[in-house]
């Protein structure tokens, strides 16, 4: 009966009560009042030790603007337990009401000092509206003080509990709607470890105020600390899109390991957005453009020296269609001596937008042997048209220069193929013979093997013979002989006429067939007799005059177990 009630009806419709209504209102909690002490006063000549009367008596006092009396009640009843916080809060808002700061300071003070704040959020309730924001501004005043004065070590730690208390006081003399007092008390059970704590007051704020920035990006970190970063990244772009004004500083304002933690975590969600276009099939939604946008601006707002924010920006700015302010922030990276790879690749990915396809691959290429992973990511941002026709002028390229003798300057565009083109059989065989010119022979195994592996089966039996035939001599690159004359075996096995062809080109009839005499002869040490006779009929097939190798085959029957089976 003495709480406070709310106002009945919208505000518009309080706002044209008439003066007759008001003062009935007040006339009925007055006598409410009148009933409530009247009640208190009889239980308390029934029980004199009864407290929670004697309270109850000096609310209603309170309540009927008899201040003094109320004060001469709580202090009969403070006598009694001079530590009860229920006594000394009422007794600091009376304090607080007549004027009285330095009694009203220490009443508080011993509050706090009880650590009993926890039961007043009902005994706060019976007080109006304007005693308890007196309580609030002196509790959130006086803690925000002691956290300026906290000392570093175990002190520290000290402080920040009686400032947690001061503000606890102060959430509860404002009926849980202090966003300042919860947000100041949300980094103090920070600091102090109490992650899951902090959590609840920042999400408190938020429920009132979905858009608040500063608990926003208070509960990102949270969430960072606590390994969740979905949920972190989803706050900081919240708070981002809706207030950067206010985000942006509050992020600056953290230790540099805390910015770092916020920087990356933007960064990557971005790149995972911006490459997932081309995979969805669809475009971007008006929600992840601003988020892009905001994270973008945010991030150059943070450090401005940094390239790389001013390219993701760029990539931003490109996907949705915003050519010429992506260009306009590139330039700022471009004006570097020299231009980094990765500003002219996305220089490039702009020239490609416009329709200039040979300079966009003459910008990209430079990227395709340096960070492929980077250049893989750009290429996402482009429809299928436009990586197919960039493949294609990559490829014309690339063959020119081949056909200049310019291996080192065609590698990039090869590479650029098979990244825009998808890996395709022929791109790979392109990137192979340019590394075998530039004498990387493991890698360009690694791609030949690749297409062997992959696209053996779609590839008719000329290619697939060549293949082979290109396999054995980069394995004599790298010095294995036995696999090389595995290869070459194959190949011959496949189509002798063809294979004869290739293997008498390079590496020459003479080499070719002595590397497969050598790997019969050891063969047929180790007792492989099927395995030296297959080497044995390769080799003839290359030379079939060659003595040595027909000398071999027949040691090799001779020696053959009856059991063996040579062909």
């Amino acid at each position: 009966m003495l709480q406070g009630r709310p106002e009945p009806g919208p505000k518009s419709w309080r706002g044209r009560r008439t003066k007759a209504a008001e003062t009935d209102s007040r006339a009925v909690q007055e006598g409410d009042a009148r009933g409530v002490h009247q009640l208190a006063t009889l239980l308390m000549e029934l029980d004199t030790e009864d407290e929670a009367s004697r309270l109850l008596a000096a609310d209603a006092l309170y309540r009927l603007g008899r201040l003094d009396d109320a004060h001469k009640a709580l202090l009969a009843a403070l006598s009694r337990r001079p530590q009860a916080a229920p006594v000394l809060v009422r007794l600091a808002l009376l304090q607080f009401r007549r004027g009285f700061s330095y009694d009203a300071n220490q009443l508080v003070k011993k509050v706090v000092q009880s650590g009993d704040t926890a039961c007043l959020q009902s005994t706060l309730a019976v007080f109006c509206h304007e005693d308890r924001q007196l309580l609030w501004g002196h509790c959130h005043t006086r803690a925000l003080a002691i956290l300026r004065a906290r000392p570093g070590g175990a002190e520290g730690g000290a402080h920040t509990r009686e400032a947690i208390a001061y503000l606890s006081l102060a959430i509860f003399a404002s009926g849980n709607q202090a966003t300042e007092s919860l947000l100041a008390r949300a980094r103090c059970y920070g600091f102090l470890g109490q992650k899951k704590t902090a959590m609840f007051d920042f999400t408190s704020v938020l429920r009132t105020e979905p858009g608040n920035a500063q608990a926003l990006c208070g509960r990102a970190l949270l969430h960072l600390a606590l390994d969740e970063q979905k949920e972190a990244v989803d706050d900081i772009l919240s708070a981002l899109r809706l207030n950067p004004r206010t985000a942006v500083p509050e992020i600056c304002s953290l230790k540099p390991e805390a910015q770092a933690l916020i920087t990356q975590s933007l960064s990557s969600r971005c790149r995972t957005l911006l490459s997932q276009l081309p995979d969805t099939g669809a475009r971007l939604s008006d929600k992840d453009a601003q988020n892009l946008l905001a994270a973008g601006k945010a991030l150059i707002e943070i450090d401005a020296r940094q390239p790389l924010w001013h390219m993701l920006l760029a990539d931003a700015l490109t996907a949705v269609g915003s050519f010429e302010e992506a260009g306009a922030h590139l330039q700022k990276v471009l004006h570097l001596t020299p231009p980094s790879e990765a500003a002219r690749a996305r220089r490039g990915l702009l020239r490609l937008k416009k329709g200039d396809v040979v300079a966009a691959a003459q910008d990209l290429q430079c990227l395709a042997e340096t960070d492929a992973q980077d250049l893989g990511f750009l290429l996402c941002l482009l429809e299928a048209s436009e990586r197919q026709s960039l493949t294609q002028a990559a490829v014309q390229e690339a063959d020119t220069l081949l056909n200049l003798g310019q291996p080192r300057q065609a590698l990039g565009y090869c590479s650029l193929a098979i990244l825009a083109g998808g890996s395709s059989t022929c791109h790979l065989r392109r990137r192979a013979t340019c590394l075998a010119e530039l004498q990387e022979f493991s890698r360009a195994l690694g791609d030949l093997d690749h297409v062997l592996r992959e696209g053996s089966r779609d590839s008719d039996l000329q290619t697939q013979v060549e293949d082979f035939c290109s396999r054995g001599r980069l394995l004599l690159g790298l010095g294995d002989e036995a696999a090389a004359a595995g290869a070459f075996a194959q190949a011959l096995h496949l189509a002798p006429t063809q294979a004869q062809s290739s293997l008498w080109e390079r590496p020459g009839r003479a080499p070719a067939a002595h590397i497969l005499l050598c790997q019969a002869r050891c063969c047929l040490v180790e007792q492989r007799y099927s395995e030296a006779w297959t080497a044995a009929e390769a080799g003839l097939l290359l030379d079939p005059e060659h003595s040595g190798l027909k000398r071999l085959k027949a040691r090799i029957r001779r020696e053959a177990s009856s059991g063996c089976r040579l062909h």
